[in-house]
């Protein structure tokens, strides 16, 4: 677990800072979940919250101040500067892509199987109870 070294004028992170730092490690989540506490605990504490989380740009944002981990791990845009490993990295991405589409599509048709299934077994139960209805009424 990795903390904000941002320190206060004095050297020393004051208490308001840390409980910052603390609650930018943890996300948007945790300031969310703090502002609710807030207001439950005492109204004003949470419209505070409210205010400073609008006031500092934390309730629209992705990213907090302390550096968080990227979104997107595998970033092709992104070169590593050894040739031969971003070619072997673009040729494993294209063939993934050609795998999670074939295997796309290969559920597409095993959903539009089971459909054609249970789409026939329903027509097959109805033309056994209107067979059955007619004798019945007679």
């Amino acid at each position: 677990m990795s903390f904000c070294t941002t320190a206060a004028p004095g050297g020393i992170l004051t208490w308001p800072k840390r409980a910052e730092t603390w609650l930018d490690a943890r996300g948007r989540p945790a300031w969310i979940a703090a502002m609710v506490l807030g207001f439950i605990v005492f109204w004003p504490v949470g419209l505070g919250l409210l205010a400073y989380m609008i006031w500092r740009k934390r309730m629209f944002t992705r990213n907090s101040t302390c550096g968080r981990r990227a979104a997107n791990i595998f970033n092709a845009a992104k070169s590593s500067g050894n040739a031969a490993f971003d070619a072997y990295k673009s040729d494993t991405l294209r063939r993934l892509e050609d795998e999670q589409l074939a295997f796309e599509g290969f559920l597409k048709r095993l959903r539009e199987a089971k459909d054609k299934q249970e789409f026939d077994a329903f027509m097959e139960e109805r033309a056994r109870v209107r067979d059955v209805t007619p004798a019945e009424t007679n």
